[in-house]
C-alpha cells in the first residue's frame, strides 16, 4: 500500500496558527462511516450525535515544556531538545537539532544560575536516525521544577504564531505530565459541555497515552507496511477498564476522543484478545492502517490531520481511505480549519 495513497494538496492559509477564544466554538464535520455522508456541524452539535449510555474516552496526558533551548558548552553554538520520553533516572530519548552536529559524547549547557554556570547540563550518549538523541541530564535540584523554569510548550512546526497562553495547548481535563505534544482532539472540550454529555446520560472514561514520537513522527517508508511506530507509554485503571468493559458487554458504544485515545484502546483489546479488558500498563507501538479491524473503538472525535500522516491512515481504517479523501476535499472546499488548532471531526 503506497503512502502516496493518503496525500492531498492542503491550502496553508487553513492551517490554525492559534485556538479559538472559545474551546467549543470550532466546527465539527460528521461522517457517517457506514453511508459516507457527510454533514456541516458546530462542535457543541456533537451532543446530536451521541447517546445514553455511550462512553466518552478521554487521553488525560498533559504537555510537558518539553522544548529545550541551549547551547553546546564549548563552542556556544545554539542547540534544541524536544524531549520525548524519560528512559531511566535522567537519560532521555529527545529529538535534537542541529543534528548532525550534535555527535556522542557532545556537552551541551541550559539556563544560567547567576553566577554563569548553566542550571541544567547534558551530554549525549547516543545517536539515532532523523535527529534522535540519548541525552543524560546532570543538575542540581528537581528535574520538573528545572523542566518548568527553562523549557517551553512544544508547539508543531507548522504552528508559527506564538501562544499566548500556555494552557490553551492542554486538555480541561489533563492530569498526569509526561507528552511531547497535546492530544488535540479533546482541545476542544470545556468542563461545562463535558458536563452537558454527563447529563444527558454520556459516560466519561480516562486513559493515558503519553505522545511522542510514535504519534507525530512523518513518515518515511514508501510502502505503508514499511513503517515503524516508536513506542508511547500508556496507562489503564482498573475504574476505567470496568466502565468501558461493562458497556462494551452491553452493547453501548466507545467513542475515543483522538487518534492516541484510539491507539490505547486497541492496543489493550489485542493484549486481552477475546477476555475483558483489564487494568494495565505497557508501551505501545500500534500502526492502525486499513485492513485493521477495530476491536473496541466505535466512533472518533478528532482533528484533521497531515497529509501521509500515520494519523490520516488511522482514520481511513475506521471509515475507509475513500471516505477519508471525500470528507477532506469537503473540509477543504468549505475551508476547516487544519490540525492541532483546528476544527474537528466525528466519525460514527
Amino acid at each position: 500500500m503506497d503512502v502516496d495513497w493518503f496525500d492531498f494538496e492542503l491550502p496553508e492559509r487553513l492551517i490554525a496558527q492559534t485556538p479559538l477564544l472559545e474551546r467549543t466554538a470550532s466546527r465539527l464535520l460528521a461522517l457517517n462511516k457506514r453511508t459516507g455522508e457527510i454533514e456541516h456541524r458546530t462542535f457543541t452539535d456533537l451532543e446530536q450525535y451521541v447517546q445514553a449510555g455511550d462512553v466518552l474516552v478521554l487521553n488525560d496526558t498533559r504537555v510537558m515544556p518539553a522544548r529545550l533551548m541551549g547551547m553546546k558548552s564549548d563552542t556556544g553554538a545554539k542547540v534544541e531538545l524536544l524531549l520525548l520520553k524519560q528512559l531511566e533516572g535522567d537519560r532521555w530519548e529527545t529529538l535534537a537539532r542541529p543534528a548532525k552536529r550534535l555527535k556522542v559524547g557532545t556537552a551541551l549547557s541550559f539556563g544560567d544560575d547567576g553566577n554563569g554556570n548553566p542550571l541544567l547540563r547534558a551530554s549525549i550518549e547516543e545517536e539515532g536516525d532523523m535527529g534522535a538523541r540519548v541525552i543524560r541530564f546532570e543538575y542540581e535540584g528537581i528535574f520538573p521544577e528545572l523542566l518548568d523554569r527553562l523549557g517551553e510548550m512544544p508547539l508543531p512546526p507548522y504552528i508559527k504564531e506564538r501562544l499566548e497562553e500556555k494552557e490553551r495547548y492542554q486538555t480541561v481535563y489533563s492530569k498526569h505530565e509526561g507528552s511531547a505534544a497535546a492530544p488535540t482532539a479533546g482541545l476542544h472540550f470545556t468542563k461545562a459541555f463535558l458536563e452537558r454529555l454527563q447529563n444527558k446520560g454520556v459516560k466519561i472514561a480516562y486513559v493515558t497515552l503519553h505522545v511522542g514520537l510514535g504519534t507525530f513522527r512523518p513518515m518515511s517508508a514508501e510502502k505503508v507496511e514499511d513503517h515503524e511506530m516508536h513506542a508511547e507509554y500508556y496507562e489503564l485503571d482498573e475504574t476505567n477498564a470496568k466502565l468501558i468493559r461493562e458497556a462494551k458487554a452491553e452493547g453501548a458504544r466507545i467513542i475515543a476522543v483522538g487518534t492516541t485515545s484510539s491507539r490505547t484502546l486497541e492496543t489493550v483489546a489485542q493484549r486481552f484478545g477475546d477476555k475483558p479488558i483489564q487494568a494495565c500498563t505497557g508501551w505501545t507501538s500500534i500502526f492502525i492502517f486499513p485492513g485493521y479491524a477495530f476491536k473496541l473503538v466505535d466512533a472518533l472525535l478528532t482533528n484533521f490531520h497531515l497529509p501521509k500522516s500515520t494519523l490520516v491512515m488511522l482514520v481511513s481504517a475506521l471509515a475507509g481511505r475513500d471516505r477519508i479523501m471525500a470528507a477532506y476535499q469537503a473540509a477543504i472546499a468549505e475551508e476547516y480549519r487544519f490540525f492541532s488548532f483546528g476544527d474537528a471531526m466525528f466519525i460514527y
